[in-house]
């Protein structure tokens, strides 16, 4: 894919000019080649800094990566970014791309796994809790009883969420087990890979406490901060036609126009400080110096002298004033372990393991999409956790699919393996194939497949989840305390581009400033 233009480069900050002279000498590495990584990387080049970009992958942009099966290239992780902030929308504009951000059809969401099979999610309610129980989408999924069961609700005492109260006990208590079962959890794993229990209401509904107290019940709350339109504010996502990669390409592009540089296939095995900076160990290094080890062993047996090699960093690697670590939380937390002892205190986060099975398929039946841009599952009802019929989301891919359909099947939650983890490609491809033909009650054979990708990912806990907010917080402090160190990423942001990016800046604001006043 070729890289889009990435606009003219940035004026260096307004600094005195001796201030400009040490920007220019100053050298940071950046762990991990993720979004986070990259913004901050190049949060740092636009000061005239030197940045360079360790990525053990042999591409670079983590969740945000572009597949292609049947010649079709699509979003094979990351579709879109959520525009509340305004934080990626403000630097896709930066970068010229503001022409190609789209807003998704508005095809609506299924939930399947429901007695009838499946339904419409209902519209206006917030997190899959319903402004109305008695709206006929709602009693479509949850029954008469589960109605009657969620209008109590209106009968109940107020009270005051708190800290203590999970979304999933908030919803069992005030609405029951059906609107909790049919219509949270189905939002809560396919949004968060996560169950309703572990999802912090203050985190995931911030208003929604202040809310019930003001409107008496569950039901008044949800309708109060919709306003009836079925959408809480800051929900709406975008997206960007030819896919999301286009913004890494562009970060990339920007980064070696400011003159720092982009290295995949870099696996940083270890970080070492000492008075002159920070030496960053690849692990083919490391390698190479456990080999000039032994041969100084075998030098020293025969009576010869050791000439010291493996003591010094190795040819070509360069010392650095500073380091940013954007990689994921169990490398990020084996690298600092050295360096940041405090963070060993800070409990970890559960990282789910997620699979993305995309489909290319000859289906005319589905371009009329029988079950909208998509379908969410009831927990243990299907295999697949959810399916995005991305050619009915997304006019621009749909264009270029022609008479082709792309569907995408997601498997893995908290606590719970992808049912295609122990799969070969093939196998993963047939089981989604299946998966598909339930959710979207449509009978696709084999024959009809014309391609397929697979694509795996660790994802770092959701913020939404409780304790997360607790954990990052501490993990952060920790971090901070330590000079020339910085850190970033969806594990200390929280998930989504919309935390991520804004960090990731300020993060490297941070760094940048204690290099040029600290």
């Amino acid at each position: 894919m070729t890289a889009p233009d990435p606009g003219s480069s940035p004026a260096v900050e307004p600094h005195a000019p001796e201030l400009a002279e040490k920007a220019a000498r100053l050298r940071v590495a950046v762990i991990g080649g993720g979004v986070a990584g990259l913004v901050a990387a190049e949060s740092i080049a636009a000061i005239g800094a030197h940045a360079t970009v360790f990525e053990a992958q042999d591409r670079a942009g983590g969740a945000v990566r572009a597949g292609e099966a049947d010649g079709i290239v699509f979003d094979a992780g990351a579709e879109s970014f959520a525009v509340r902030g305004g934080h990626v929308r403000a630097l896709l504009a930066e970068f010229g791309l503001d022409d190609r951000v789209v807003s998704p059809e508005p095809g609506g969401a299924w939930v399947a796994g429901i007695p009838g099979g499946a339904a419409p999610l209902p519209r206006g309610g917030l997190l899959g809790i319903p402004a109305n129980p008695f709206a006929e989408d709602v009693r479509r999924v949850i029954g008469w009883s589960g109605t009657w069961r969620a209008w109590l609700d209106r009968l109940l005492p107020p009270l005051t969420i708190g800290h203590d109260h999970s979304l999933g006990r908030l919803v069992r208590k005030r609405m029951g087990a059906r609107v909790l079962d049919r219509l949270v959890a189905p939002v809560s794993t396919g949004v968060y890979s996560a169950h309703p229990d572990d999802i912090d209401v203050d985190v995931a509904a911030p208003s929604l406490n202040a809310a019930l107290t003001r409107a008496g019940s569950l039901s008044g709350a949800v309708a109060e901060i919709t306003g009836g339109s079925g959408k809480a504010p800051g929900a709406a996502v975008q997206g960007l036609t030819g896919g999301m990669s286009g913004f890494v390409d562009a970060l990339i592009a920007r980064i070696e126009l400011l003159g720092s540089e982009v290295r995949t296939d870099a696996q940083v095995e270890a970080l070492e400080r000492d008075d002159l900076g920070w030496t960053v160990r690849l692990a083919e290094q490391e390698q190479e110096q456990e080999q000039e080890q032994e041969q100084e062993q075998e030098q020293e047996q025969d009576g010869v002298v050791a000439d010291g090699l493996g003591t010094e960093p190795a040819d070509g690697l360069a010392r650095f004033d500073a380091v940013i670590v954007a990689a994921d939380e169990p490398t990020a937390r084996r690298l600092l372990a050295p360096h940041v002892p405090e963070l060993a205190a800070v409990a970890g986060g559960a990282s789910p393991r997620i699979e993305i099975v995309t489909l290319v398929l000859d289906a005319p039946e589905l371009a009329v999409a029988p079950r909208g841009s998509g379908v969410l599952t009831v927990p243990g009802s299907h295999a697949a956790k959810a399916l995005t019929h991305s050619t009915a989301k997304w006019a621009w891919l749909r264009e270029r699919a022609g008479n082709r359909q792309v569907v995408r099947v997601s498997f893995g939650s908290a606590g719970e393996e992808p049912a295609t983890a122990a799969l070969d490609d093939e196998a993963a491809a047939s089981l989604a194939l299946a998966e598909a033909s339930a959710l979207l009650g449509v009978e696709l054979s084999a024959a009809q497949l014309r391609g397929s990708h697979r694509a795996r990912f660790v994802q770092a806990q959701p913020s939404a989840v409780r304790g997360a907010a607790e954990r990052r917080t501490e993990a952060a402090d920790a971090i901070s305390a330590v000079p020339g160190v910085g850190a970033t990423g969806a594990w200390l942001s929280g998930t989504g581009l919309a935390q991520v990016v804004p960090h990731a800046k300020e993060e490297a604001e941070r760094i940048r400033h204690a290099l040029l006043w600290g």
